[in-house]
């Protein structure tokens, strides 16, 4: 599906960080009392009564300040507001109504997209009544909430899902892949697309980012139509530093979010970096298959680095890679591109591969008489039942006793014993506990 896009917009200091926060689950923007303290754009994905969105938080706007920082947060501001298909506009209720609220209302009531007024810092609902003086910015009922304590967060995002349209389904095809090329700038993605295609299907230059929006082309595979979609590269967010890049980096999380399988693509020339790995864990986390293709291996020493080492100093870097494939190939010597075709259906089959139940508590059996589960308050646990549930990527459940005191290392001693048994290579592999007394 194609996800759509909210923007938390206001100015600085009145929480938008704090709300983003809470909105997505985890702290992934930095909260501090200082204003200015966001000052590129995160993005993430929420989800909410079983709809899913993108959410954007933006540096605080500064109207008419000279300083480099303050112009610059401001124009990107701006610029989600054009990208949005939503806009959230975050006030402070303590504070009060601002001058500088009613100058970003103002543009926002120009843009002829759903807007929505959210007063924060409202930590007494509902005996707080503060947030009436917000009627004043023109732009419908202001919502209040409190983004530290949670507090009216459930009625303000009912609302928001009012405002945004519907995701869009894409046509349920089996034989219809997408395949998405991702990496950071300059490692040679759209080289190896072309290589593939047998043509100049994406921009080639040495100057990095030559890609900005995200490219289709569509071949024909072993009875499979495959759509690679050449993406901008991806750059930590500190250095995304233009509104054009930046979005081009939303852009990206959006395909990687609707992919089947990811091509993550590094550069053998100069190793594994913080940001491949971050690129890498963004698919695997949204259940897309995995492969990792290591460009421009025609130029490494081979007296120096071998693909064994390579991929061991890879994997020793983060442990899940133990289960994603390496393919070292050159987009310029064209060495073993093509069986990255070969590799994308491969990753992809193991991502809808079914075990049958009874194949899956055999298993399971096996396991736990090799290790069996640790007690929980002098009880014992017992996993009783499991069943796969899901695929793409594949999931299974098990039923027990305490379904929420699973430690984490036997969680992964779990995953590991099925990936013996099933292999599941380029996918992330998920297991949920549940009650035993739910089982039916």
């Amino acid at each position: 599906m194609t996800l759509p896009v909210l923007a938390v917009v206001g100015r600085p200091n009145v929480g938008k960080s704090t709300f983003f926060n809470r909105v997505i689950g985890e702290r992934l923007a930095i909260v501090d009392d200082r204003p200015g303290v966001t000052r590129d754009r995160n993005f993430a994905r929420a989800d909410w009564a079983g709809r899913a969105f993108f959410i954007v938080d933006t540096g605080g706007i500064v109207e008419k300040s000279d300083q480099p920082i303050d112009r610059r947060i401001r124009e990107q501001a701006f610029t989600a507001i054009e990208e949005a298909d939503a806009i959230l506009l975050l006030v402070d209720g303590k504070e009060g109504l601002h001058p500088l609220d009613e100058k970003v209302a103002e543009v926002l009531r120009k843009t002829n997209k759903p807007v929505r007024v959210a007063v924060n810092k409202q930590d007494n609902l509902p005996h707080d009544q503060g947030h009436h003086e917000f009627w004043g910015l023109g732009l419908g009922d202001p919502i209040p909430v409190s983004a530290v304590s949670g507090k009216g967060s459930g009625d303000l995002l009912d609302a928001i899902l009012e405002m945004l349209p519907e995701a869009e389904p894409e046509e349920d095809d089996p034989t219809r892949l997408r395949v998405a090329v991702i990496g950071r700038p300059n490692v040679g993605k759209s080289s190896l697309v072309n290589r593939i295609f047998g043509e100049e299907r994406s921009v080639v230059a040495d100057e990095a980012g030559t890609t900005r929006d995200p490219v289709d082309s569509e071949l024909t595979y072993h009875g499979h139509t495959l759509v690679f979609v050449d993406t901008a590269g991806l750059r930590r967010q500190a250095r995304v530093t233009d509104s054009v890049e930046y979005y081009s980096a939303l852009r990206t999380a959006k395909i990687v979010d609707r992919a089947d399988v990811c091509l993550v693509v590094v550069d053998g020339t100069d190793g594994i970096h913080h940001q491949d790995l971050r690129v890498i864990e963004q698919g695997w986390e949204a259940g897309a298959g995995v492969a990792i293709l290591v460009n421009k291996w025609d130029l490494v020493e081979k007296d120096t680095q071998t693909a064994a080492n390579f991929t061991k100093e890879i994997r020793a870097r983060a442990p899940f890679l133990e289960w994603v494939p390496f393919l070292f190939t050159s987009a310029l010597t064209g060495q073993r591109v093509h069986k990255a075709l070969e590799l994308v259906l491969d990753v992809q089959e193991q991502r809808v591969r079914r075990i049958p139940t009874a194949e899956v508590n055999e298993v399971l059996e096996k396991l736990t008489r090799r290790n069996a589960p640790p007690h929980v308050r002098g009880r014992e646990l017992n996993l009783k039942y499991a069943s796969q549930v899901d695929v793409a990527p594949p999931t299974f459940v098990i039923f027990t006793n305490f379904p929420k005191a699973v430690p984490d290392n036997y969680l992964r001693y779990l995953q590991n014993g099925f990936r013996r048994a099933w292999g599941f290579e380029g996918t992330d592999l998920r297991i949920k506990f549940r009650s035993s007394s739910s089982r039916s």
